[in-house]
């Protein structure tokens, strides 16, 4: 069996060299990975949407359903590092396949499971396949694509999951409100099935066998000063973005006065955004990458305390939430192509560490705006929050910048 620790045909000290010029169109099975990470984005958040079905199904209360969107994030950030290190020595088609398979077995248990305790296990069990999915995904989009078109690649990747919070995610919540809140759920077995047969036909078999990379090895890879700042970047840059996101609606009805039921328009506008932003990001970002997360974080702080000002205008702050999903999240297949990049003869495990510092931004900034939403600040809070958390990802972001070699940086800025 082959190692993915040499799938990047990449210098494994990190630098990001002049680029050939980029393919006009991404390999289809790059868009295949991306119906796998929407797959993976739609679970992890429809949950949300059905909060007051499932905890009246399973008679407990809605902020201990509320677990099972917080267990899976404890699942993502354990489950992408760990199980890109166990799943080292198997090929890349098989660990995506097997990946889907746990994923498809963990709906099928929550789609029929009564007790609480189980399905936050199976949640648990869920988010681990994903975290391993995700990881093995953004590497193997590199790879197919190459160094011309690894930001771009990724980004496609990435944007599955941002348009399952356009389509994904509002869909399945109508779905579950209407036929129970257990058909999403085997919606999504179904599909993960399917998605694992398109797998197994468009993902190419890894290349020459080679002697697999040992952990000591892969481990050599948490020497990288630069890969420590790229995963600190990818920590604020969500983290900023999501706590405020998370808690959009209270500023928009309490402060903006926007209807309730007006409220998922523009939830839907931030996810476009987002969307968009993922995709411009990553192809701007095959070209410039220093400037794309440089300006993306400037860009994200400067919303962020624009919308801590000026929400008590409806249309302005509207206007402001669709722009921090462009520029938010923008940034995002840039840091991770980073990581990948960085960690050397591990890209796996960088890609891994990626997946957790994006989960762990999002679970300690989400728990702050929390803490702020309580606070004498109110609905401004999260957004106050935000704000500062946002414009910390300057710091390792232009750190990486200034430490790119010389003879580099023209072609890197």
């Amino acid at each position: 069996m082959s190692s993915r620790g040499a799938v990047l045909d990449a210098p494994t000290d990190g630098r990001i060299e002049d680029r050939e010029q980029a393919p006009t169109r991404l390999p289809l099975v790059v868009y295949v990975l991306a119906l796998g990470t929407f797959l993976m984005g739609t679970t992890e958040f429809v949950v949300a949407g059905l909060l007051p079905e499932i905890a009246g199904d399973l008679q407990v209360s809605v902020a201990q359903t509320g677990l099972m969107i917080t267990v899976f994030a404890v699942g993502m950030i354990v489950g992408a590092p760990l199980m890109s290190m166990l799943t080292r020595r198997l090929p890349t088609r098989l660990t995506l396949m097997l990946a889907l398979g746990v994923f498809a077995v963990g709906h099928v248990i929550v789609a029929l499971g009564s007790d609480f305790t189980l399905l936050l296990a199976a949640r648990f069990l869920t988010a681990i396949a994903t975290g391993a999915f995700w990881a093995v995904a953004n590497v193997a989009a590199t790879r197919i694509a190459g160094p011309a078109a690894s930001s771009r690649a990724i980004g496609l990747v990435g944007a599955g999951a941002m348009l399952a919070n356009v389509i994904g995610v509002p869909v399945g919540a109508f779905a579950g409100q209407v036929m129970g809140w257990r058909g999403p759920f085997w919606a999504l077995t179904v599909l993960a099935l399917a998605a694992a047969g398109l797998i197994a036909r468009t993902v190419p078999h890894d290349g020459p066998t080679q002697q697999p990379v040992s952990i000591r090895s892969e481990l050599t890879a948490l020497r990288s000063g630069r890969l420590w700042l790229a995963l600190a970047a990818c920590a604020t840059t969500t983290g900023g973005v999501l706590a405020a996101y998370s808690y959009i609606s209270p500023l928009l009805t309490d402060r903006a006065g926007i209807a309730s039921a007006l409220v998922p328009l523009v939830l839907v506008g931030f996810g476009i955004g987002a969307l968009a932003g993922s995709i411009v990001g990553g192809r701007l970002g095959d070209v410039r990458p220093h400037t794309v997360t440089i300006v993306a974080a400037a860009a994200a702080a400067l919303l962020l305390l624009a919308i801590s000002l000026l929400s008590s205008y409806a249309v302005i702050t509207v206007v402001l939430v669709a722009l921090l999903g462009f520029f938010g999240l923008g940034a995002n297949p840039v840091l991770i192509s980073m990581s990948v990049r960085f960690a050397g003869k591990a890209p796996a495990l960088g890609s891994a560490l990626s997946v957790s510092a994006f989960n762990l931004g999002t679970a300690v900034g989400t728990w702050i705006a929390g803490l702020a939403l309580s606070s004498t600040l109110g609905p401004v809070g999260p957004a106050a929050v935000g704000t500062t958390v946002a414009a910390l990802t300057l710091i390792p972001t232009i750190a990486i910048a200034l430490t790119q070699r010389p003879h580099s940086t023209a072609a890197a800025v």
